[in-house]
């Protein structure tokens, strides 16, 4: 029986990727520096991950900080005359959980400031009873540090906690927390041996109610 729901944030909840490898390129450019798309290695990392795995690729003397704060600096930019954009279903599924009295959580491995910004913005954080961030725990995604400390927070044992994930590292992060891993693919689709942790797979968001529905029944 579900008991709480925690949702990823980037490509889960927000359809952010795909801008963010743009505004990430448009950064990388301006510095004369070819881009590279790592998304698929550094989906669910937190920041001190994402900047290894950059200089590994780039090398040692790749600006990280000043082309992520030129990539944040458009991002912004970019929110003044746009809304966030939302995934499709999230919203029917937010207001479900609200009436069933499920609480939610967000674990992204996006730092607090960045992520409340777009949270607020898109309306969502009224939705959330708890919040857990990448500056909260010392182990990102894949290490289920960030899934255990939210559903801590929300008062929910782990192997009554759904989660919703759109990258294979969040969703072997889930498994390890021995919860429900559900994947709602977004930029990277399950291989063989990530079907194999999952629980479901779905196309949009509020399909996850039919999966509560299902176990409420049986």
């Amino acid at each position: 029986m579900i008991r709480a729901v925690i949702f990823d944030m980037d490509g889960l909840m927000l359809d952010t990727e795909r801008t963010s490898g743009e505004f990430q390129r448009q950064a990388s450019e301006e510095r004369g520096i070819p881009y590279q798309d790592l998304k698929p290695l550094i989906m669910g990392r937190a920041v001190q991950e994402v900047r290894r795995i950059h200089l590994e690729h780039y090398g040692p003397d790749y600006p990280f900080e000043e082309i992520r704060a030129r990539a944040r600096e458009l991002w912004d930019q970019y929110l003044l005359d746009h809304p966030v954009p939302v995934k499709p279903g999230l919203f029917p599924l937010l207001e479900y959980l609200d009436r069933q009295d499920i609480p939610a959580a967000v674990a992204t491995s996006t730092a607090r400031d960045s992520a409340l910004k777009l949270l607020d913005k898109a309306g969502i954080a009224p939705y959330l009873t708890a919040m857990v961030f990448g500056d909260m725990v010392e182990r990102s995604k894949p290490e289920p540090d960030i899934f255990l400390r939210a559903a801590e927070l929300l008062g929910a044992p782990p192997r009554c906690c759904m989660v919703l994930e759109d990258s294979p590292n969040g969703i072997r992060a889930a498994h390890r927390a021995g919860m429900l891993p559900v994947m709602v693919p977004d930029l990277v689709q399950p291989d063989q041996e990530l079907q194999k942790l999952l629980y479901r797979r779905l196309e949009r968001l509020d399909q996850a109610i039919n999966i509560i529905d299902e176990m409420e029944d049986s």
